[in-house]
């Protein structure tokens, strides 16, 4: 089971419930409300593993767009 506290004290940033936490491979985004839907995006904001279905994805990747300004060293555009 997902530590839902632990994942938020540890993200890079929340936004509307998504916690967004940074890794090599891009960027690891849990629903904390849902924590059985989770998704790794690339830094050009590829879809690299997923739970969530397609219209949950357009919704954070639209969240990380507008807000990747706060995330210390994201320089990549999320399509």
């Amino acid at each position: 089971m997902t530590d839902v506290k632990k994942v938020a004290d540890e993200a890079d940033m929340i936004v509307n419930g998504y916690a967004y936490t940074q890794n090599e491979e891009g960027c690891r985004v849990l629903n904390l409300n849902r924590p059985d839907k989770a998704t790794v995006l690339s830094k050009t904001g590829e879809v690299l593993e997923t739970s969530m279905d397609d219209i949950e994805i357009q919704i954070v990747k639209s969240y990380l767009e507008k807000n990747k300004k706060f995330m210390e060293g994201w320089d990549a555009e999320v399509l």
